[in-house]
């Protein structure tokens, strides 16, 4: 006995709404991916704005050209930024800004990095309230802290001096990396520490050698962030930096501003010129930020 299978035979009416219903849902696709590449050319040019205009008033000759941005065109020239290269401290800044923001970079990654890995992997009594201690003291507005640290700086000698100002932006960006890298450690497979013991791996060797370069990304950002908090930090800087030679960038700008005159042109070009080192170190770590971002809140 055999048996036949009997396929439904398509009408015209059904045959002409497949490829009617495919150009719409093509349709449809086109119209959403036009959408959403309007909606980034829009956010892209709103946020390059800013950028942009500050470098065209960087390249107005006089100091109150941002009154009148349109006479700029006629008359625009590099003369600010020689200036600035040539007649202010900006080489001294710029070895400033360096030496505190790649030591607190270093400096605060570390310690974050161990603090991190500790509360994520080991379980001592009050591991628990330490991150919270270290998240209350974020609380804090800078105001209330520069009596305190200043004090102390004093005793330990450390006012005027780049390893003081290190430890105060460490302070700053500590707490917040570690509870980064906390996160980002438990995303991590614990077996992973398992393996390194079973090869005769010390906790330091199964840290230094299995786990840090695994969380790669998630050490990028926050030594992105700690590289930015000190660069860009103004008050602690003004506050402790005494001698105009150890002045960071974001304090060196406001040599330009006196109390009876402004020279904004000189201080967009310097703006300009302070840009190019941040940008520098975003290009370098920013094939990991996304993914340090992402990944450190995937697990609680």
């Amino acid at each position: 006995m055999t048996t036949t299978t009997v396929t439904p035979a398509t009408g015209p009416a059904e045959q002409a709404d497949a490829p009617r219903g495919t150009a719409r849902r093509g349709r449809r696709g086109a119209g959403n991916a036009l959408a959403s590449h309007g909606v980034l050319i829009v956010a892209s040019l709103i946020a390059l704005f800013p950028i942009a205009w500050l470098v065209f008033l960087s390249l107005g000759p006089d100091k109150d050209d941002y009154l009148h941005p349109g006479e700029i065109w006629g008359k625009m020239t590099f003369d600010n930024y020689s200036f600035v290269l040539q007649n202010t401290n900006f080489w001294e800044w710029l070895k400033s800004s360096l030496i505190v923001s790649l030591g607190t970079t270093v400096i605060g990654v570390m310690v974050a990095a161990t603090t991190g890995y500790a509360v994520s992997r080991m379980r001592f009594p009050g591991y628990r309230k330490l991150m919270w201690v270290l998240l209350l003291t974020q609380m804090f507005p800078i105001a209330v802290l520069i009596v305190p640290m200043y004090q102390i700086l004093s005793e330990l000698q450390l006012i005027d001096s780049y390893l003081g100002l290190v430890l105060v932006y460490c302070s700053t960006a500590v707490p917040y990396c570690a509870w980064l890298l906390k996160g980002y450690f438990d995303t991590i497979p614990f077996e992973i520490d398992e393996a390194g013991r079973v090869d005769g791996l010390s906790p330091f060797g199964t840290f230094f050698r299995l786990i840090l370069p695994l969380a790669r990304p998630g050490l990028a950002v926050a030594g992105f962030y700690s590289f930015i908090t000190a660069f860009g930090e103004v008050a602690f800087a003004s506050t402790f930096m005494l001698s105009d030679t150890k002045y960071t960038f974001a304090v060196g700008l406001q040599s330009f501003v006196s109390e009876h005159d402004a020279q904004r042109n000189l201080m967009a070009a310097t703006a300009v010129l302070i840009a190019i080192p941040v940008s520098g170190f975003f290009y370098l770590v920013q094939k990991n930020l996304v993914t340090g971002l992402t990944a450190g809140g995937t697990k609680g």
